[in-house]
């Protein structure tokens, strides 16, 4: 059929000519801007305004300036001014606590705890002679103490830039505080406060030694001598950098050779230099008041968070670290004299359960911020058991009338918490290895050294004003014949 073939061909014609427009259009990109549909640009009559102008190239633009580098200021190698604002105040307020913490295991922790240990006869004395080396070392730490141990000098000996408490200073208007380099987020006069504990807790050890034999005028000469020849240097020795102990790397996170080898062996050679209390051996001395005891345990429990967590100087994880390693090893330390004694004795004891706490907490003192709490169960587990030796085996072999355990407990205690911390402590806590034949050369050196002086102080009052009662004082009772007062009816 003609006519359909002629239809096809100009239906074929009519697609090719719409085809070829179609092409010939330009094509749109589809990664250009559609035009937004406004009256403006769809207007007939302003064409020009279809046209979207280019954004505009500036020239020159100005630079924004670099932030400023800040450069921090050097560590501070000794005590010194700085600014109001880089005070911590959560460090200060933990470490205030901590202060009063420590201080509450002296008065009236220790009073306590020995105070129901004597005879009734000479518990206000025993009492007594807290209260007076509190009082005697706090006047003597603001005078040459806190100098001479905490500020940079020779290996033996600090300096004498803080004597009197010279430039610990608060300038208001100035905006500056002075601080010590061992502590540099808190005011120096909390960290002087802090350690200040520390020295009056350390002679007041001392008094368990002694107790119902010895002149308190004898006592308060004693102590006072102490504090400033024995006290303060080896406490230079150990925590300050320039200290010779500190350079040879020894570790005492909060005072087992500081405080606890060190009292206990001065309590030792007092305890010779006296001789036993009459009837030593012979009679029974039975205690006051456990009462009196397990109340002043309590307190030296509790006190001891801020004796060990407090020396962290920072409230921070290891603070946190070092108040639980104390509370395991104390709790340790009871469970372990107590079966030590159950198994001798076939009963365990109140007064047992108390020096087992106390020997945990003091084994644990050297080790709290170095070491990790299943470190610290097995401190308290053996500390347990030493300390329980040294207050019955060891005491019987070293024939000394030790009264109340100073030795037994603290120096046992003291040496076995040093040379467990050599072994046990972990450098992922705090960086620092330790070494057991540096602890066990440090223990020494305090052992020798504190020795050595107690000794030659003793010697000396001895032949000055004597050091022990008349036989019939002793027997009246130190309250007495010391004090003119008694306890109760």
């Amino acid at each position: 059929m003609p006519s359909l073939n002629v239809a096809r061909v100009l239906s074929s014609l009519a697609l090719l000519v719409v085809l070829g427009s179609a092409w010939a259009q330009p094509a749109s990109s589809a990664s250009e801007p559609v035009p937004p549909a406004s009256a403006e640009l769809t207007s007939a009559s302003s064409p020009a305004a279809a046209v979207i102008p280019a954004a505009p190239v500036v020239v020159n633009a100005p630079v924004a300036p670099a932030a400023p580098v800040v450069v921090p200021p050097a560590p501070l190698t000794r005590p010194g001014l700085v600014a109001q604002s880089t005070i911590n105040g959560a460090d200060t307020a933990w470490m205030l606590t901590a202060t009063a913490l420590v201080l509450l295991m002296t008065l009236p922790g220790i009073a306590l705890f020995y105070g129901g240990m004597v005879r009734k006869k000479s518990v206000i004395n025993t009492m007594a002679c807290t209260v007076a080396i509190a009082a005697v070392v706090s006047i003597l730490w603001f005078t040459v103490g806190y100098s001479l141990a905490f500020t940079p000098g020779g290996p033996w000996i600090g300096g004498t830039d803080r004597l009197f408490f010279d430039g610990i200073d608060y300038l208001k208007d100035a905006g500056k505080v002075s601080v010590s380099h061992l502590a540099p987020t808190i005011p120096e006069s909390v960290f002087a406060m802090f350690q200040l504990t520390f020295a009056i807790i350390t002679p007041a050890l001392i008094v368990g030694a002694f107790v119902e034999r010895m002149k308190f005028s004898a006592m308060v000469w004693f102590i006072s001598l102490w504090s400033v020849l024995v006290y303060a240097p080896v406490a230079h020795w150990v925590w300050e950098p320039s200290g010779w102990l500190a350079q040879m790397g020894a570790l005492d996170f909060a005072g087992g050779s500081v405080v606890h080898i060190n009292a206990g062996v001065a309590g030792l050679v007092c305890a010779y230099f006296l001789g036993p209390r009459r009837g030593y051996g012979r009679e029974a001395f039975e205690p006051f008041n456990l009462g009196l005891t397990m109340s002043g345990t309590g307190l030296l429990w509790v006190g001891w968070f801020g004796f060990n967590a407090g020396s962290a100087l920072t409230a921070d994880g290891r603070t946190g670290l070092a108040m639980l390693t104390t509370h395991v090893a104390a709790a340790a330390g009871a469970l372990s004299w107590m079966g030590a004694e159950w198994l001798v004795r076939r009963r365990p004891s109140l007064l047992g359960l108390c020096s087992g706490v106390v020997a945990g907490l003091v084994a644990i003192t050297p080790a709290a911020g170095y070491v990790t709490p299943a470190a610290a169960l097995a401190i308290g587990l053996i500390a347990g058991i030493s300390c329980y030796w040294g207050a019955t085996g060891l005491k019987r072999l070293l024939r000394a009338d030790d009264s109340l355990d100073v030795f037994g407990v603290h120096g046992v205690g003291g040496i076995v918490g040093a040379l467990l911390t050599g072994l046990l402590a972990s450098p992922t806590i705090s960086g620092a290895q330790g070494s057991i034949l540096t602890q066990a050369v440090a223990a020494l050196a305090v052992l020798a050294y504190s020795g050595l002086v107690s000794a030659l102080l003793l010697l000396v009052i001895q032949q000055v004003i004597g050091l022990r009662v008349e036989d019939s004082d002793e027997i009246t009772g130190m309250d007495l014949t010391q004090h003119r007062e008694r306890i109760g009816t």
